[in-house]
């Protein structure tokens, strides 16, 4: 597979990064094969998250191809991009095909990236897995390899949360590659998968550096750690109104139905 886009994507949000200030910390980059399919899964905390995970890979020398909305791969910017980057487009109505899809390319050799919580997390702290990279790792008997990443969302996430101040601390833990046992459903990889990314997450928030920007200013943290996130339970009541609302807009741009034409006597 050419890639001639992808390091120059990369060349370009090294640049960006660098006049952020970012501060890297990056641990068990070594768990990411160098060569061979494997499924790289991740937690979603902000709209950075695509860019942020792949350099995880660099010390491996790969290039992941990751899963995204097939929306992105229609927009008239970004779309060129994600297809010459070869990442994979999901169409969440059709998934068979984007599952399909992954199992070639990871049969092929190459390193698939996905978020199982399918979309941010509010709370940024795990939602429930979909069992799509679970499924995927077995399809292709390839290796699942649990990571999680942390202060992208400082930076831009949901809720108009956005901020280019500099010198944010970007951590990212990669844990050892997770084999499916003899025998072993998708149910209960996934669930292994979800309690080694949990364990990571926590270990990684024991280490990260960063101060609130101003005193009280704690909307990027955990509840249960203390920050003012949403719960859980209260991410789940706000994307459900996103959801409606949302659908409620794509009702009233739908075209009215024309009338019916009178009856012929």
């Amino acid at each position: 597979m050419k890639d001639r886009v992808y390091p120059a994507v990369i060349g370009l949000a090294r640049i960006v990064f660098r006049l952020l200030g970012l501060r890297w910390q990056v641990v068990g980059a070594e768990h990411i094969p160098r060569t061979g399919g494997a499924v790289l899964a991740s937690n979603h905390v902000s709209y950075l998250d695509f860019t942020i995970c792949g350099f995880a890979a660099q010390p491996s020398g790969r290039l992941v191809r990751f899963m995204a909305k097939d929306v992105v791969f229609k927009n008239r910017f970004s779309g060129p991009l994600m297809r010459g980057m070869h990442h994979i487009p999901v169409d969440r109505s059709a998934g068979a095909q984007a599952f399909a899809d992954a199992v070639l390319v990871l049969r092929a050799g190459e390193v698939v990236g996905l978020f199982p919580e399918a979309t941010i997390s509010r709370s940024f702290t795990l939602k429930s897995f979909k069992l799509g990279a679970a499924r995927m790792a077995m399809e292709a008997s390839v290796p699942l390899i649990p990571m999680v990443t942390w202060g992208g969302q400082r930076i831009l996430t949901k809720g108009g949360h956005r901020s280019l101040r500099r010198r944010r601390t970007i951590m990212i833990t990669v844990g050892e590659p997770i084999r499916p046992e003899p025998g072993e459903k998708a149910g209960s990889l996934t669930l292994r998968l979800h309690t080694r990314m949990s364990e990571l997450l926590a270990d990684t928030l024991t280490r990260y550096p960063d101060p609130p920007d101003k005193p009280g200013d704690l909307w990027w943290l955990p509840a249960e750690m203390g920050g003012t996130a949403p719960t859980q339970a209260e991410a789940a009541l706000i994307d459900a109104k996103v959801a409606r609302d949302r659908t409620m807009v794509t009702a009233r741009q739908q075209p009215a139905d024309p009338p019916t034409p009178p009856a012929e006597s």
